[in-house]
């Protein structure tokens, strides 16, 4: 999900499209305007078919951001983190910075997704009552009353980690008291429903409808791959659970001074002794960080004169965490700032560095100790 768009912010969330949001979004107006509405409401201008097709695919993508936002509604009511909202090909998807609490508030959050989407295919229900008599607004009204029916009632089949499957957790959280048993529960009978989902679109293919059966498939092939993919974030929650940034950090950073070329650098540090990061300092006084992202980003041959302080992040854009941190919520903070480690400081002082290799390392070593 890392190619994404930012486009506004809603409640403090931002709101994000991915790139197969615009294949999607075409696909869906080109089959509206050129299958659906010709062949439901014959005897338009081609312009208009495209005019209506386009709004209502925008309309009908709007009612899945929705979607996301009821959701979002409850789980902040809850007190419950949301990271952003992503529209992309198969939907929506909210970010949810944790785990609810409790198997009740696991619920309310999933269901409310579906209850939005039931409302709005009320609304435009309702709406089609009124306009059916004017078929540019009868058409999409209609389509997009099913349409929000069809999501909702697809969202509440029990394949985690689609909304339904997240009921599903929340009962056996409810009767087990184990939030680690209900997600292996819930991620097994998603994984079992996706792999009907694949079956189901091989057959469809096989009958003569292979478009419609490859995406039966695909939508299959992503639930099984999320289900699996929920199930292990969850595994990690755990095992990070109550972990902090001074369990894990090391206390090691070098540092180097600004007017230091990076060839030198790589040869005597990164080469020589096997360091990724180092504090840039001027007269012993911090000024920036450098990393071999940075370092990187320079071709080998100009690095013999490009110095370390060309190319730092200055102190003052150092994305950095406090020791008493939480583990989790430090690498979430290092997937928000796209950067592989984070200076630890307290008081402004540097305590030393977290990096991700040592956070998948410590969880490793966790796992298999059984810890």
């Amino acid at each position: 999900m890392a190619r994404r768009l930012e486009l506004f912010e809603i409640w403090g969330i931002p709101i994000r499209i991915h790139v197969s949001w615009l294949l999607v979004f075409g696909l869906v107006a080109w089959s509206l305007a050129a299958g659906y509405f010709p062949h439901e409401y014959p005897g338009w201008a081609a312009g208009t078919y495209w005019a209506v097709g386009a709004i209502t695919a925008l309309i009908f993508f709007a009612s899945i951001l929705i979607h996301e936002l009821g959701h979002c509604w409850v789980a902040l009511r809850n007190r419950i983190p949301i990271r952003s909202i992503t529209l992309f090909v198969f939907g929506g998807i909210a970010h949810i910075a944790r785990e609810p609490g409790a198997p009740a508030v696991e619920a309310r959050v999933a269901i409310a997704g579906p209850i939005t989407s039931f409302v709005l295919a009320g609304l435009f229900g309702g709406t089609w009552l009124v306009v059916r008599d004017v078929p540019t607004l009868a058409a999409p009204t209609i389509w997009l009353a099913r349409i929000n029916f069809m999501v909702a009632a697809f969202n509440l089949v029990p394949g985690f980690p689609l909304d339904g499957g997240r009921l599903f957790r929340a009962l056996v959280w409810r009767f087990t008291g184990s939030l680690r048993r209900a997600s292996r529960a819930a991620s097994a009978v998603g994984q079992a429903v996706a792999f009907g989902f694949i079956g189901w679109g091989i057959l469809t293919a096989l009958n003569g409808n292979v478009i419609g059966g490859m995406w039966i498939a695909l939508i299959g092939w992503f639930l099984q791959n999320a289900a699996a993919s929920s199930y292990a974030e969850t595994n990690v929650r755990e095992l990070l659970r109550d972990v902090t940034v001074a369990q894990v950090m090391t206390p090691e950073c070098r540092p180097v001074e600004r007017d230091v070329s990076l060839d030198r650098i790589v040869r005597e540090e990164v080469l020589g002794g096997g360091r990724r990061c180092f504090v840039v300092t001027d007269a012993g006084r911090m000024v920036g960080l450098l990393t071999l992202h940075e370092i990187k980003g320079v071709p080998p041959a100009q690095r013999a004169t490009v110095t370390a302080g060309e190319v730092m992040t200055p102190a003052e854009k150092v994305t950095a965490v406090g020791p008493k941190a939480d583990l989790l919520a430090a690498l979430e903070t290092m997937d928000d700032a796209n950067v592989a480690q984070m200076p630890v400081v307290e008081a402004g002082e540097l305590l030393g560095m977290i990096a991700r290799e040592q956070v998948l390392h410590y969880i490793r070593v966790r796992a298999e100790l059984g810890a």
